[in-house]
């Protein structure tokens, strides 16, 4: 039993390190050494758990997706608080979070989403699902506070789920752009006083 789970961990180890390195390189200037230092693994053993660099990046991106999938069950599925106090815990998470980076890093899928779309279908098609399924939990999260009469019905769910989605990424890229928040207040201010207004 022990075996495989130091082999597990040694992957994990591999993988979070992935995320690190290709958050503030991107996944083109991330190099597999530069990895294999960082953890201290040896080079054959990175070969035993991923086929290629492409695999390495495939499965570093659901990795990231795993881990963010709890971040979002943290605040959009806290049933202690409204679905419009789910949102807006959302956003103060997101921005908390980048200020305690220093407006650096941000979000991997958004990132590899910039660099790698055009580049790679297979990445595409990865990203592009990984960010519809959390489209969807917002459209839910939505939809409830459509139906406890927080947010008006005039748009669809579904819409201002990827205005959100689609919105907030931007902001995000501004923020680090600007090495400031302020942006993320911006949109979150807006969002909340008008676009996802009360009925």
């Amino acid at each position: 039993m022990t075996k495989p789970t130091t082999k597990e961990s040694t992957k994990t180890q591999l993988l979070d390190a992935g995320i690190e390195i290709m958050l503030e390189k991107g996944y083109n200037n991330t190099g597999i050494m530069e990895v294999l230092h960082s953890t201290g693994v040896p080079k054959g053993s990175f070969y035993y758990y991923f086929d290629s660099k492409e695999d390495f990046g495939l499965q570093i991106i659901n990795h990231f997706d795993q881990m963010y999938q709890a971040k979002l069950s943290a605040t959009l599925g806290d049933t202690t608080k409204t679905p419009l106090e789910r949102l807006q815990a959302y956003c103060d998470a997101g921005i908390e979070m980048l200020q305690q980076n220093a407006c650096r890093k941000g979000c991997l899928i958004g990132n590899l989403s910039q660099e790698m779309a055009d580049q790679s279908e297979v990445f595409r098609n990865r990203l592009q699902e990984i960010m519809l399924d959390w489209r969807a939990k917002f459209s839910d999260c939505i939809r409830q506070a459509q139906a406890a009469n927080q947010i008006s019905k005039e748009f669809d769910a579904d819409e201002l789920a990827e205005f959100l989605q689609s919105g907030w990424s931007g902001a995000v890229m501004r923020a680090k752009t600007m090495k400031s928040t302020e942006p993320m207040h911006t949109f979150s201010k807006i969002l909340f006083n008008s676009v996802l207004k009360n009925c």
